[in-house]
Parts: C-alpha cells; structure tokens; sequence
C-alpha cells in the first residue's frame, strides 16, 4: 500500500462507511463509520509520502510506534490514541491493514469486531460452522457476513479462522490460508481429521 488510492479502496471495503472531504485544504480526506460519523482513517500527503492518521488502542500504540520507525505519534491530533503510518514502503501491507482494521473496530460496535471474538472462542482442536458464528456473534442471519470478515482477518496469529468451516464441515479454498491444503494442516495439527477436504461436524463441531 503505497497509494492515496489503495489506502482509500480498503477503508472505503468496512461496512457502512464514507468518505469525506471536510477541510478547505482537499489534501486531506477521511474515511468515516455512517452510524456515528466518527472517522478512522485519514489520508493525506505530507513530505512527499501519503500519510494515514489511525485511531490505536494505548497499549499498542507504542508498539507500533517501536516495531516501525514510519509509524509516528498521531500528526495533528492526540498523540495518546492515534498514530501515523507513513506510506514509504517500510511497512508490511498486511500490518497496514491490521491498523486500519484495528482502528475501525475502536470507533464501531462492529459486527465484525463481534465475529472475530467469537471465532477466538473456538477451541483448540475444533471447528465451527459460519452459521455458528454468527450466531455467536449476535447475529444469526450474517453468515455470509463472516467468511467476508475473515477473508479479512488482521491478525491470523490470534483469530484461527482456520477453524471455521462451511454448513457442511467443508475447508474454505486454498487461497484462503496461504496455499493448497494448509487450512487442512492447520486443522489436523490440533487433531481434527479431514477426509477428502471435511470435517466430521458431529465430531468435531462446537
């Protein structure tokens, strides 16, 4: 992510959001949640580098700020919640989307959020459905909902959305997890069996 562009594109892809304008300057544009006007990301140009302000929670905000010398303390706003990513390609791309993801979920009561905590409650060495995620998200009817926010997932090491599988014990497709097979790996490491790409749900399933 290099781009004023790309940076737009993945915030403008979260639920309900805009993107707005709201200075005089035109540099500036920030990407808002629609139900609370709040924004999450705001991109603008500054010393030659597209720049994108995050909301951060305290605890992480100074490990980013160590892990990355182009992640700084918030430019003109509160250096205690929010950060800086300067976009000079030092920073993986997956970890820029982790904190705008991350910053996302700090403004919203997100659906989103409510499913990644429900698929951290599945336990080592089972499986769960879409469906029963959803479910366990609060949101019965959002099924389709939850393999769009794990495609997403920002933090893989944490979320096992390896762990989820369709209404039928199927594994996802092979792009979904780095490569041919390895959701299966994955889940036969922790015990699960899987025969010609299923899981046994009554087994298995929570």
């Amino acid at each position: 992510m290099r781009t004023r562009e790309d940076a737009l594109e993945f915030g403008r892809s979260f639920p309900n959001v805009y993107v707005e304008r709201p200075f005089h300057d035109t540099n500036w544009e920030l990407v808002r949640a629609r139900e609370n006007k709040k924004a999450f990301l705001w991109v603008y140009e500054r010393n030659g580098y597209i720049n994108l302000n995050v909301k951060v929670d305290p605890q992480w905000r100074d490990f980013w700020r160590d892990r990355y010398p182009s992640v700084t303390a918030g430019y003109h706003q509160n250096k205690e919640h929010w950060n800086t990513i300067i976009l000079d390609g030092t920073v993986p791309e997956n970890e820029i989307r982790r904190m705008i993801s991350e910053s996302y979920d700090l403004i919203t009561d997100s659906p989103t959020k409510r499913i990644y905590e429900a698929v951290k409650q599945i336990p080592h060495g089972r499986v769960a459905t879409y469906s029963r995620i959803a479910e366990m998200a609060g949101e019965p009817k959002m099924a389709r909902a939850v393999g769009n926010a794990l495609h997403k997932n920002p933090d893989p090491e944490h979320i096992p959305c390896f762990r989820v599988v369709n209404a039928r014990g199927e594994l996802a497709g092979a792009f979904a997890f780095g490569g041919e097979d390895a959701q299966a790996k994955l889940l036969e490491a922790e015990g699960i069996e899987v025969k010609n790409g299923k899981v046994d749900l009554k087994r298995f399933g929570i």
